[in-house]
């Protein structure tokens, strides 16, 4: 999330360097938040908060805990079954010859490492979908962040926790996560859009 914010940071810095725009303005007062936008050049904004705290976040959030819940206990399932079927396979090998065990126990090997490989990439999806997620939402948070830029006269928007010391009047978090609720709430498409796709 930080990541994507600085490129966002530097895109949207450049743009309004050399605007009009990027000049002095009075205080305004957010009628969807009920905070004061401060006049000022260089604003900043928590990322991880803004994606945290808003709708479309909580609801990426939740979705995602509620994949990883299913991926845990089916872990925990497998691994229950895993090592019942070894304990079974140690039972028998005192009836076995040892080559045939061998290759009994070579392929539950086998198989062990094909699960875990599985069950690795399930986790390592959830992972992407989170990131793919995140980036999704600073492409659509993008227009409203730009927006708070020019009703501040701002040239940009820089990550808080990347700032040793700053004017706390200059954080638009609480506005900008009222503004995104109001625009994208939680971020899901209108079936008719998706029909469309």
């Amino acid at each position: 999330m930080r990541r994507a914010l600085t490129c966002l940071a530097f895109w949207v810095g450049a743009l309004f360097a050399t605007s009009p725009h990027a000049q002095t303005v009075p205080p305004q007062f957010d009628a969807i938040s009920g905070n004061v936008l401060s006049a000022a050049a260089v604003l900043t904004v928590d990322s991880e908060a803004l994606f945290a705290q808003s709708r479309f976040g909580q609801r990426v959030s939740q979705e995602l805990a509620a994949e990883e819940s299913v991926l845990m206990a089916e872990n925990r399932r497998i691994q229950a079954e895993l090592t019942e079927e070894e304990r079974v396979l140690t039972a028998r090998r005192a009836t076995m010859d040892a080559k045939a065990f061998r290759a009994v126990a070579d392929a539950f090997d086998a198989r062990v490492v094909k699960i875990r490989t599985e069950q690795d990439q399930k986790s390592a999806n959830i992972i992407q979908q989170r990131q793919q997620e995140e980036d999704a939402f600073i492409r659509a948070a993008s227009p409203v962040l730009t927006e708070l830029m020019r009703e501040a006269g701002a040239s940009v928007i820089l990550d808080r926790r990347e700032i040793l010391l700053s004017d706390p009047s200059v954080d638009i978090t609480e506005i900008a996560i009222q503004r995104l609720n109001l625009r994208l709430g939680d971020g899901i498409r209108p079936q008719a859009d998706s029909a469309e796709d």
